[in-house]
């Protein structure tokens, strides 16, 4: 299916002739929409927008498109406990947010049209075939412009001139293609001059322990991987640095 497909079953419905849209109004449409975090500001706003693109294209929820939410919080089981019922109703489209949904969905359809969002490398990890031709019943939209991970080695460089060595915090579970921030960072040039190892964590105790490893010498840096997990545990992750920073640590270059 391709992504005109797709663009109509979210409603391009204003392009179709009169006599079809009778015709169409006359059965409400159905949307699952499964998201990562429920208390994320970034992921409702997503859902706002989606909604509000929807009305502007003459589709209200529960007028003719009812919307079938639900919400992941970075738990894998209860993601794939929210797929399982989504595809149950037979919605006519689905739309998920983050890798692990998407994976979930994948496995659990390969027929109900899926929009993909807030995805990783979709065409590494198997979602579809290529960006401009993703085949199959998924396609959406990139998160991250991996050419541009690399960059953030310069940015940490350029905010803290001291640090020499760097850690890279992600969920492998929830964040499965952090090995192609490593590879982005690798890529590097030498002259950025910070070596980067993999902190992979799966819960509060070992989120403190890589913190704990991390400043038991100077010249550390931290990078976090953007994803579900991150965003539920930010308040965790931010106390052992709030904990730590004075002012004269804190440095910011405006352009």
């Amino acid at each position: 299916m391709n992504r005109r497909a797709f663009i109509t079953l979210l409603g391009a419905a204003a392009a179709w002739p009169l006599a079809a849209r009778a015709q169409q109004a006359e059965r409400v449409r159905r949307i699952g929409l499964l998201m990562g975090v429920a208390d994320d500001r970034e992921g409702q706003a997503r859902v706002t927008a989606l909604k509000q693109g929807l009305q502007e294209l003459g589709w209200t929820d529960g007028r003719d498109i009812q919307i079938e939410t639900r919400f992941g919080e970075a738990d894998i089981g209860r993601i794939r406990t929210d797929a399982a019922e989504l595809v149950a109703l037979a919605p006519d489209v689905i739309v998920g947010q983050t890798t692990p949904v998407i994976r979930a969905l994948r496995q659990a359809t390969s027929s109900i049209p899926i929009v993909m969002a807030a995805v990783n490398d979709p065409v590494e990890q198997g979602f579809v075939s290529s960006l401009a031709h993703p085949a199959g019943n998924i396609t959406g939209f990139m998160f991250i412009d991996f050419q541009m991970v690399g960059k953030w080695l310069e940015m940490l460089k350029e905010v803290a001139p001291g640090v020499s060595r760097a850690v890279l915090m992600f969920n492998p579970d929830t964040a499965p293609h952090y090995y192609v921030y490593l590879r982005s960072f690798e890529a590097e040039p030498r002259s950025v001059a910070i070596e980067v190892t993999a902190a992979p964590v799966r819960d509060t105790a070992e989120i403190e322990a890589a913190f704990a490893k991390l400043g038991r010498e100077p010249g550390g840096g931290l990078i976090v991987a953007p994803d579900a997990f991150t965003i539920v545990h930010q308040a965790g992750a931010a106390a052992p640095i709030a904990g730590r920073l004075q002012p004269s640590d804190i440095r910011c270059k405006v352009p």
